[in-house]
């Protein structure tokens, strides 16, 4: 993979990451096209390492304060009433910020496990391209009516342990490339209620330790694999990220903006247009559907 290559999928790294289009069937289907072959899924993780640091610097704030509330009660700091405002028995701490940090926590456990459990599946047949078409496609009509249909009234600060296992399962779902992380996360705050910003920013904080943990997963066993057959170098691997970065720190801003004001609905056409072209391209063998890792 030249720096070329690597500075353009990180681009659509960074541009894809943070909306509901699926940025893993996105660099499996640009990797194709440009010429370096499917990227792979550790390249696919370590440069959202990238576009996750991102969501720490524009939500640094949050999280510093989300941390450190956790962490004290974690240590008794507060009082012991957070159940009966959560509509649960009495027995730990009452702050909101302390909450959500068990609630991301309870929320990471559906893809961690699934992530281990179907882990070959990820690097292989997952990545096949008719099935990238048709999440692709299938899951734009679920977002669209899940955009139509949901009641957009629930605040964050409403969130129960009940819905914030299962935004992690919805979460979950983007283990397969073409359902998209934060179009997972976001569909299924809709269903359950929530307002679209609310469901987007708990999708960002959501993926924190999710993507922070398969990117270094990744990083770890890869490190002495850079640059053998089949794989991506390490330079190039490293620009893709630092790109991945700056472009996903602007989209970030960009989106919770359009969110506030406009419907799913051009993410929704987007993903089927895109799947059709998939299509396409597959029916005419510019695309194979099973790909060789990119080349060094």
């Amino acid at each position: 993979m030249g720096t070329g290559e690597a500075i353009f999928l990180g681009l659509v790294q960074g541009l894809t990451e943070f909306l509901p289009v699926s940025s893993s069937a996105h660099l499996r289907i640009f990797g194709e096209l440009v010429g370096s072959g499917d990227p792979g899924a550790a390249f696919t993780a370590i440069t959202q390492l990238g576009t996750e640091t991102a969501v720490l610097l524009y939500f640094r704030r949050d999280i510093k304060r989300i941390v450190l509330a956790w962490w004290a009660a974690l240590r008794g700091a507060y009082g012991t009433d957070w159940r009966s405002r959560a509509g649960m028995p009495t027995g730990q701490p009452s702050d909101r910020d302390a909450l959500m940090g068990w609630f991301i926590i309870l929320g990471s456990v559906p893809i961690v496990v699934l992530g281990l459990a179907f882990q070959d599946a990820i690097e292989r047949p997952f990545r096949n391209l008719w099935l990238v078409a048709l999440t692709l496609a299938g899951f734009a009509l679920v977002l669209g009516w899940a955009d139509r249909r949901g009641a957009k009234t629930r605040r964050l600060e409403e969130l129960t342990p009940r819905h914030a296992l299962a935004f992690g399962f919805w979460q979950a779902l983007a283990l397969v490339p073409g359902v998209s992380r934060s179009g997972g996360t976001i569909t299924g705050g809709l269903l359950m209620g929530y307002t679209r910003e609310a469901a987007a920013r708990y999708s960002f904080l959501l993926a924190i330790p999710a993507v922070f943990g398969s990117g270094l997963f990744q990083l770890v066993k890869s490190v002495g694999d850079f640059g053998e057959a089949g794989t991506p170098g390490f330079g190039a691997t490293l620009v893709a990220t630092l790109v991945a970065f700056v472009v996903g720190y602007v989209v970030i801003i960009a989106f919770l903006k359009i969110v506030s004001t406009f419907s799913y609905a051009p993410f929704v056409y987007y993903r089927l247009v895109l799947a059709l072209v998939v299509v396409l391209l597959l029916l005419t063998g510019v695309l194979e559907p099973v790909s060789a890792p990119a080349n060094a």
